[in-house]
């Protein structure tokens, strides 16, 4: 059932925060200041010290309200494992690895692996994925989801990497189902201002939704 949540969530949000971050304490802030803008999928990738831990400390301190806990960059089945064991309900790779779309599979956890070739997205397809994470979006833009759902309409696709304000209405108009943003999204984070992460993550959620309303 958590498989099925995540993916309607997903779907219903169009928008999720990739959080990237120097230390534990630092991404604690990020995320509840996302979580304040409105955005609910939240992406924790493991190149933030104490990753693990973040994620066991949010799954059980958001178990209770209406927040989807993720883990990114996850190259291998075993930390994805350890993620899904800390509470993880979805797992983002950048690139297509068989054993961790398995793993996920075994436990019925959303994994959406990367793909950047028509080849590298079936490949996910076929073993199970049920969102492949386009990766990197800036590498081709939007046009590459236009590009995919021609001869493959049925897949539903998620860019990350070059996703910002500017663009985020293209790149749904264009079928992504959702769109993940991290540098775009929490870039007041560096100096400190976590109003100014608030109101971008506001922002996008507000033209995500009115981009898919325009569909």
């Amino acid at each position: 059932m958590k498989r099925i949540n995540a993916v309607l969530k997903l779907e219903e949000q169009g928008v999720v925060a990739v959080i990237r971050a120097d230390s534990k304490e630092q991404g604690l802030k990020i995320v509840n200041a996302v979580k304040k803008g409105g955005i609910k999928m939240l992406e924790i990738t493991m190149t933030v010290p104490g990753a693990i831990d973040i994620i066991k400390e949010l799954a059980e301190y958001y178990k209770e309200e209406d927040v989807i806990i993720g883990a990114g960059t996850v190259l291998d089945a075993e930390t994805a494992r350890a993620c899904i064991l800390a509470g993880a309900q979805y797992i983002v790779s950048p690139y297509f690895n068989e054993e961790v779309v398995k793993l996920c599979n075994r436990y019925r956890i959303l994994v959406m692996p990367g793909a950047m070739t028509v080849k590298e997205a079936i490949k996910g397809l076929e073993a199970g994925a049920e969102i492949i994470k386009v990766f990197p979006g800036s590498a081709f833009g939007p046009k590459i989801i236009k590009a995919f759902k021609g001869p493959i309409p049925q897949g539903n696709f998620m860019p990350t990497g070059g996703v910002n304000l500017k663009n985020v209405r293209e790149w749904i108009s264009a079928g992504a189902i959702a769109v993940g943003t991290g540098g775009d999204l929490t870039k007041g984070a560096g100096t400190g201002d976590y109003a100014l992460v608030t109101e971008t993550a506001r922002k996008f959620v507000k033209a995500v939704r009115e981009a898919k309303e325009r569909k």
